[in-house]
């Protein structure tokens, strides 16, 4: 398309010129000598009727001589330049504007017949082979009491009207060039506005085809054409991101892998070449355990998001009770807040909350963002879980006084496997896996999860539900 879209274009232009030129030529030249030739019989016609009316007729009626008529049809002769006849019915030629009086000698046109103009007032040829030259001949009758005395017959060069054609079809080859070189414009602008972008759009598709995500370029243009670059650099951009994600997730994933596992083997082989002493194999087995179960956490998590980020995804929706759900989720922390001194408040609605939704995905949610609140919570301080209502929705917040959020993480928090620094020393078993997790399943209900936090100070986290009415009693 690139090497022959324009080609084509110009292809069509040059057409489009060469049949132009063919029509003027053609269609435009009959045209116009049809109509300068018509246009030259009705002039003709007025003057051989207006002539066959008065001196014809006046000579037929013997009111004016030969010579008086002949001086006349002389003088119309150089008015019109054509020749005029006057001819009798039988073909005999009575004056003739063209030559003097010669009664003596009189010509006679053979095989005349004033019927040759097939129910017209003209003709076009040699006259009953009178001429040399194509000739246009207009007939009027000179009438006398319902009788035909003769005929007045002028006759008009075809070439002169040819010529007047021809001006007028040099007139037509202009204008068809003015109208060639000024639809160029229209060449220009497909060149400036379709055909440059879409080449520049082509190399673009290559690059990315190639690999080049990168790439960049830019159209400035408020049409398809500016639209259709800017969503194809958009793509481009939210291809080359996701590749990029996708890069970071695969080495996340081979880190977060490779620190368990190399403690498991480190711990293994200094158990099997007597680095360690049996009597503290109790001590290291432990650790390999837990390493073990870090990694099964991990494991569990990928295959969670990746079921959660199937479409299609069913979700058990049931009506349920969410205040009793936030207060079981809750006492199963009961242990680790006492030994933290980590108290908890709950601040709900009414007696029940009922919402409809996935009872395990949410108790999933609450347990995650408690898990995450009390872990990131300083000794000797609270959290608060409150539950309100606002139109048709539940809105669910937890709150911590813990370490808070730096303000430039808070966008990279919902991504696998990140770990703000603040949280690394105290996220030492955590995956980076929880929040996405959260994230993806309050997203399948079609809800929405917020987060505001402030660095130093806390983080507090809410989502909403949607809520179930209840029904009056009688």
């Amino acid at each position: 398309m690139r090497k022959t879209l324009y080609l084509k274009f110009i292809l069509a232009y040059l057409i489009f010129g060469f049949f132009g030129f063919v029509a003027v030529a053609t269609f435009v030249f009959s045209m116009t000598l049809e109509h300068l030739k018509r246009e030259k019989a009705d002039a003709l016609y007025k003057e051989a009727t207006l002539i066959a009316n008065t001196y014809a007729s006046d000579l037929y009626n013997n009111q004016a001589s030969l010579d008086a008529v002949k001086t006349q049809l002389d003088l119309m002769d150089t008015y019109l330049s054509a020749t005029i006849w006057i001819i009798n019915p039988s073909g005999r030629i009575i004056l003739d504007s063209s030559a003097p009086v010669d009664i003596e000698t009189p010509v006679i046109i053979e095989n005349f017949d004033p019927t040759i103009t097939a129910g017209s007032y003209y003709t076009v040829g040699n006259f009953f082979q009178s001429f040399s030259e194509e000739t246009l001949s207009v007939f009027a009758p000179i009438t006398s009491r319902f009788k035909v005395n003769g005929y007045v017959v002028i006759h008009a060069s075809m070439n002169g009207i040819r010529s007047s054609a021809n001006n007028l079809l040099n007139i037509s080859y202009i204008l068809l060039i003015i109208i060639l070189l000024l639809s160029m414009i229209i060449l220009f602008f497909f060149t400036e506005m379709v055909y440059i972008p879409l080449r520049k759009i082509t190399y673009a598709t290559e690059q990315y085809a190639g690999g080049n995500l990168h790439y960049e370029f830019q159209i400035d243009s408020d049409d398809e054409m500016g639209y259709l670059a800017a969503s194809l650099s958009f793509m481009a951009s939210e291809i080359a991101k996701s590749e990029d994600n996708q890069k970071k997730f695969v080495a996340n994933v081979s880190h977060d892998f490779r620190s368990p596992l190399t403690s498991i083997k480190g711990y293994l082989e200094a158990m099997l070449d007597g680095t360690v002493p049996p009597q503290m194999y109790e001590k290291y087995l432990h650790i390999v355990l837990n390493e073990t179960e870090r990694l099964t956490k991990l494991t569990n998590g990928l295959l969670q998001l990746n079921n959660l980020n199937t479409k299609g995804m069913l979700l058990e929706y049931t009506d349920f009770d969410i205040n009793e759900v936030i207060r079981n989720t809750a006492a199963t922390f009961e242990g680790i807040c006492t030994s933290k001194l980590i108290g908890i408040e709950l601040i709900l609605t009414g007696e029940t909350l009922t919402v409809h939704a996935d009872h395990d995905r949410i108790q999933q949610v609450l347990y995650n963002l408690l898990d995450n609140a009390i872990k990131f919570s300083h000794n000797d301080s609270y959290i608060k879980i409150e539950t309100t209502e606002k139109s048709n929705k539940v809105l669910v917040s937890i709150k911590d006084n813990g370490i808070g959020i730096p303000k430039e993480s808070l966008k990279l928090i919902w991504d696998r496997f990140y770990k703000t620094d603040l949280s690394r020393g105290k996220d030492k078993k955590g995956t980076g896996l929880g929040l996405s997790i959260v994230r993806e399943i309050i997203h399948s209900h079609n809800e929405h999860i917020n987060v505001v936090s402030t660095e130093g100070v806390g983080t507090e986290f809410i989502f909403t539900l949607a809520k179930v009415e209840e029904e009056e009693e009688d």
